[in-house]
């Protein structure tokens, strides 16, 4: 089988960097183009020193780009949707990591993004692109949305729960998200700057993330309907790089114990190559622990019991 020709546009920036890492060494990929306006004509290692000795590729201009099989946009948010028709003449599969085609339903965007989108039937067509939810519709995708870094989290741990039918969503899911500052981009800022972020245990959203968008679209197709449930998301800004940590208080409708939650966990993730359920009974690291994750496609997802209710952790 003959390997995707791949592209990428806004090449400069950590997402794409950390894709590039994964395409130059996945075996039926070829990198063929990154694109990056800023830089053009630099070779791809001035910018992401890692890939040294892994690509001679330079970057090229966006207009410079030609046909390919397959094209991810790492553009900021709010220029995909501004570009992305063009796009569709070079590649008939495009994928899109900004959060600009996350949400299928144009007015949920209007309300946690304050603007009206300009392609709303582009929302309808793009599938969620988080594949232990949506594996079977992706092969086939000619659009695919990247996923918010804390909804990914949040959703992976949670997903069972939702698909099982075992909420009780009359009580609130209760969400706190620890980021490290890689999550904000590349672009430099008053909030990354060395001596304030260093030390930082920083609520910089404790109410009303944008991510909690996608947590009312995907717990809501997971639950076979429209989300009714309150959902109460903070984030917390800490001193770390890489990784995300995302503690979730779900309440059940009946009382589960330990094995119940394994079966429940190994039923959904079995078969997923990149989950890991730990929960160990002694031991540093007991519960998922984003530092030994850095780098990999690893999500660890664990578990805790109330002793004194049916709720979960």
């Amino acid at each position: 089988m003959s390997r995707l020709r791949a592209a990428i546009v806004g090449g400069s920036g950590y997402t794409a960097g950390e894709l590039m890492r994964l395409l130059l060494f996945h075996p039926m990929i070829e990198l063929t183009q990154v694109a990056s306006s800023s830089h053009a004509g630099q070779y791809v290692h001035s910018t992401h020193p890692n890939l040294r000795k892994c690509t001679a590729l330079r970057f090229c201009h966006p207009d410079d780009l030609t046909s390919c099989d397959i094209l991810f946009l790492c553009q900021p948010h709010g220029a995909s949707m501004q570009s992305i028709e063009s796009y569709r003449s070079i590649a008939p599969r495009i994928i899109d990591l900004s959060a600009d085609l996350r949400l299928r339903s144009a007015t949920l965007y209007e309300r946690w993004y304050g603007q009206v989108h300009p392609l709303p039937h582009l929302l309808e067509e793009a599938v969620y692109g988080l594949p232990e939810l949506h594996r079977a519709q992706l092969p086939d995708a000619a659009l695919v949305s990247g996923t918010g870094c804390m909804a990914t989290a949040a959703l992976l741990g949670l997903a069972p729960f939702y698909r099982a039918g075992l909420v009780d969503d009359s009580i609130p899911l209760v969400l706190e998200a620890k980021v490290g500052s890689s999550a904000a981009g590349a672009t430099p800022g008053a909030g990354s700057h060395h001596p304030d972020r260093s030390g930082a245990v920083r609520s910089f959203q404790p109410t009303g993330h944008r991510h909690t968008a996608e947590l009312i679209q995907e717990l809501g197709t997971l639950a076979g309907g429209e989300l009714e449930q309150r959902i109460a998301f903070s984030a917390t800004a800490i001193e770390l790089v890489r990784g995300i940590l995302v503690t979730a208080h779900v309440f059940v409708k009946e009382r589960l114990d330990d094995r119940a939650l394994w079966r429940l966990y190994r039923h959904s993730y079995q078969n997923e190559p990149f989950i890991r359920i730990v929960k160990e009974r002694s031991g540093t690291y007991r519960y998922p622990e984003p530092k030994i994750l850095a780098g990999s496609n690893y999500c660890d997802v664990g578990f805790e019991l109330t002793s004194t209710s049916s709720e979960s952790s």
